[in-house]
């Protein structure tokens, strides 16, 4: 989707703001992905916290691939979605027991466990249902993402995953518990990493544990490398598909699997966020002391990445085709953080001009809230209007 073909024409009676989905654009990412895995017989679990769409995830579940989930709701919106739960994968450093339980009852295809309570816990419940639960344990292997630091996940700082230096107690414990079945290892070091190649200490440390594993003569059948390959947020026209091919070449390069060994995934943002956008529409140009503000009808309510994260997202003026000028993009939210970008050249915007921001397909819709009692923002998609 470029600003010279998104369908102003169509849009222009809905009611701001809104997300709107390329589905082309989203079936043609799902394509190249599964073209990518099936080349070394990869398995890919969709992220569904990057976007819990239901008719995005009804496309996605079609499409044969499985899910990741990180909470119990999540785990049921891809089950009534289509994923069948033995393709379904469940992280989460704080399960509930209700969750597990939930999870336990489904049969889902493997917990993805991140401590030794939980662990426990999860044999707990399920020698009860008389069950057994088949788990890999989440290893926190000390690579640097080169990321956010609030999307890093895989330092020894981070809440997430057993540390390496644990090990040798966890594998002393499993061998007393006796209604869970440990299939594999996981791993996930942090999200929004744009140069492959920071994977390759991962895959490095992967190989280092696979040898820990052998001499304890533990098979391990299931491999989990996690998601985190990032987007290109500044030119998304130039990058609408991310380069899954040197993604999964990496991997095949440099990952030792053994014999029956299979490498999984659990990609998201890199699948939906460019598909996605949201509309908003200039409510007041506002022209301050020092610079111009264009209010906008959308806020940290419907994306709050700017806020959060400090996030960037490309705007566009799809109303106007008059010279560049730089403005703050604002929203009406009560916060100072309610800030979508400042020094922003649009053109010449005016009341009433929509504006879309791009690469919101991911972490957009499925963050928003109805702060300062505000309605969600309502999904619209190519192929419905």
């Amino acid at each position: 989707m470029t600003k010279g073909n998104f369908p102003v024409d169509k849009l222009k009676g809905i009611e701001t703001p809104f997300y709107y989905y390329d589905m082309d654009l989203l079936k043609k990412t799902l394509k190249i992905v599964k073209e990518e895995t099936k080349k070394y017989g990869f398995i890919q679990h969709y992220a569904i916290k990057a976007n819990a769409n239901r008719r995005i995830l009804e496309l996605i579940a079609s499409e044969g691939f499985g899910a990741d989930c990180v909470s119990g709701n999540e785990v049921k919106v891809a089950v009534n979605a289509g994923f069948p739960a033995s393709k379904i994968v469940f992280a989460g450093v704080g399960k509930t027991d209700k969750e597990i339980n939930l999870a336990l009852d489904l049969n889902i295809f493997c917990f993805n466990v991140e401590s030794l309570p939980e662990l426990e816990i999860i044999n707990e419940l399920a020698n009860k249902k008389g069950k057994l639960a088949r788990v890999a344990l989440r290893i926190n292997p000390n690579v640097d993402a080169h990321t956010h630091e609030y999307i890093t996940t895989g330092l020894n700082e981070n809440k997430f995953g057993f540390a390496m230096a644990h090990l040798d107690e966890v594998m002393e414990k499993l061998k007393s518990l006796k209604s869970v079945k440990l299939i594999g290892i996981h791993f996930h070091i942090g999200s929004q990493i744009e140069d492959v190649q920071v994977f390759g200490p991962l895959c490095k440390r992967v190989n280092e544990l696979q040898t820990y594993f052998e001499e304890k003569e533990v098979k391990l059948e299931h491999i989990n490398l996690g998601g985190g390959l990032g987007i290109d947020y500044e030119n998304p026209d130039a990058c609408p598909v991310p380069d899954f091919a040197a993604y999964f070449a990496l991997f095949n390069e440099n990952l030792k699997l053994g014999d029956g060994q299979i490498a999984h995934f659990e990609l998201g943002r890199s699948i939906v966020a460019q598909s996605g956008v949201l509309v908003t529409r200039a409510t007041y140009v506002k022209h301050g002391e020092n610079k111009t503000f264009v209010i906008v009808d959308a806020g940290m309510t419907d994306l709050i990445r700017p806020a959060l994260y400090q996030a960037y997202h490309k705007i566009e003026n799809v109303s106007s085709g008059l010279p560049l000028a730089k403005y703050d993009v604002v929203g009406p939210i009560c916060e100072s953080s309610d800030v979508f970008a400042k020094g922003c050249e649009l053109n010449e915007t005016r009341r009433g001009d929509m504006l879309i921001l791009r690469s919101a397909g991911a972490y957009g819709e499925i963050m928003a809230s109805q702060y300062n009692c505000r309605e969600l923002p309502k999904p619209y998609y190519s192929d419905k209007i």
